[in-house]
């Protein structure tokens, strides 16, 4: 029997935890080890000291081909959702200043552009700050930390040197691996010489100027648009579908409104090379996957979004028998791999969403279960998510398409409807892409299964509605819930036409 069955025998109390704890030290040196210092091995390894397990947590970032490298934090906090978000924040205070004019603001609307290295410094001096405090909140949880690749020697051991010094190994009875992945590189020429990924773009050291995206999925179409609001001639390199994985529709919807915006697309198409040019500027070669007719441009910048893999390559993990499947550590329900007292939270795991507050979670339950006596899994089905754009796009539960194939055309219902934002009016900002769907079961109360939204703060907007939708959401509730006027979110509690009925969805007044 392991120490923590023990320990939820003898009790949960933090005082029976640190004295079963000690009871363990001759074997071994740890209660928990883990692999990875982002927002799943964070939120596991603090969870776990509060139950009085002994904690070593192992992060090391290895520079990208472009030299970039980063803190402690994981890639949320130095090179995802955090830099991400104040970067669109940027983008879209640049269309604000503009819309200010309408609104009757003395602005000098002529000429305003951004100073992107005092964006960039800003953004860097911000996570710099997070870094620290997270530093800060190891120390001040007792989670010791060690800026170091960890690799197994065996399954109970972890092998490691600090700053290039001797190697040095530690024991613990449990390893929760939560290493994350990197973005992916295309195998042709050029490419990690001259190309930059989402690692690099939020503390480039110079403006981006002409820039083309290679990839459509979330961070591909966020990084576009985001640069194209700042001023930047943007293009998207598309190999197959916009947001694949996505509701069609509202990819579609999200695709026809960034180019309204300018965005440009190019179809069907992928890169064979990239070269730099005697100006300093790249030419990339690519080729369009139907017509077969090759083409070339020139760019000042060319960012990578083609997609992520897990970082297994310097966990030698063949040493302690854990299995892998596409880069990634295949775990069961618990999260625990093929070898029991080994398990994996966060982006390196297969199969599963790759979000940072799925990380979060899972990792804090994953510690609960295994030092606190709790039982409660992570639930992976209806993770709410949203994609950054100009107008956002958030959504909860299953697309039009899964919903069909799941119930069968027959037994959905698709209630729709575009919508007029009032504070668009005055600026005269387009709405033709504002819009929102639930799509549901046709018979009783019609249970949610899942809602689509495309406008203004769109995760603010979703994030109440994905509570609403875990707890069973019918249309019959929906409808009978009084919106606040004028917002956007109240759309959702005035769909009542469907798609069967072939009605107009465009609204013919805001307060009808």
């Amino acid at each position: 029997m392991s120490l923590w069955k023990l320990l939820r025998i003898c009790g949960s109390s933090r005082s029976n935890a640190l004295s079963v704890a000690s009871l363990g030290k001759a074997k071994y040196d740890y209660d928990l080890v883990v692999l990875g210092g982002g927002s799943a091995g964070l939120a596991c390894g603090k969870e776990a000291v509060d139950s009085g397990a002994r904690v070593l947590c192992f992060d090391y970032v290895k520079s990208t081909p472009a030299g970039t490298k980063w803190g402690l934090g994981g890639t949320c906090v130095n090179v995802g959702c955090i830099p991400k978000k104040l970067m669109h924040q940027a983008s879209l205070l640049g269309e604000a200043v503009h819309e200010a004019v309408a609104y009757g603001w003395n602005v000098n609307d002529q000429n305003i552009k951004p100073d992107w290295k005092k964006l960039v410094n800003s953004v860097q001096s911000h996570i710099k700050s997070v870094n620290w405090v997270t530093r800060v909140d190891l120390r001040d949880k007792k989670v010791e930390y060690v800026n170091s690749m960890g690799a197994f020697v065996d399954p109970h051991t972890i092998e490691y040197s600090v700053k290039g010094g001797p190697k040095q190994r530690v024991s613990s009875e449990y390893v929760v691996v939560a290493v994350g992945g990197r973005p992916r590189y295309p195998p042709i020429l050029g490419a990690t010489e001259f190309g930059i990924t989402s690692d690099d773009i939020f503390s480039y050291d110079k403006e981006p100027g002409r820039t083309l995206v290679v990839g459509a999925g979330y961070v591909g179409l966020e990084s576009a648009c985001f640069l194209k609001g700042l001023g930047y001639d943007t293009t998207v390199m598309v190999r197959s579908i916009v947001l694949r994985g996505f509701d069609r529709q509202m990819s579609e919807l999200l695709e026809a409104m960034m180019s309204e915006r300018g965005v440009k697309f190019l179809h069907t198409t992928i890169p064979s090379l990239v070269e730099r040019q005697g100006d300093g500027r790249l030419l990339v070669k690519y080729r369009n996957t139907t017509t077969k007719k090759e083409d070339s441009d020139t760019f000042d910048t060319v960012l990578w979004a083609i997609g992520r893999k897990g970082l297994i390559e310097d966990l030698n993990l063949p040493a302690a028998g854990v299995q892998t499947k596409n880069d990634k550590i295949v775990v069961d329900a618990t999260e625990a791999t093929n070898v029991p007292h080994i398990f994996a939270v966060g982006d390196i795991i297969y199969g599963r969403p790759e979000l940072s507050p799925v990380a979060i979670l899972s990792g804090r339950l994953l510690a609960r279960r295994l030092f606190a006596g709790s039982k409660q899994l992570m639930d992976y089905a209806d993770v709410a998510t949203t994609v950054f754009t100009p107008l956002e796009y958030s959504c909860v539960g299953m697309s039009e398409e899964m919903a069909i194939q799941t119930h069968g055309q027959d037994n959905i219902e698709v209630f729709h409807g575009y919508y007029k934002p009032t504070e668009f009016f005055i600026p005269q900002k387009s709405v033709r892409h504002c819009y929102l769907k639930a799509v549901a079961e046709i018979t009783g109360d019609q249970k949610i299964l899942g809602l689509h939204y495309i406008g203004p703060v769109a995760g603010e907007v979703i994030q109440g509605f994905a509570a609403a939708l875990k707890s069973g959401l019918t249309v019959k509730t929906l409808l009978n819930t009084v919106g606040i006027h004028p917002t956007t979110a109240e759309e959702f509690t005035r769909l009542s036409i469907t798609k069967r009925s072939g009605r107009d969805p465009k609204p013919s007044s805001c307060c009808s």
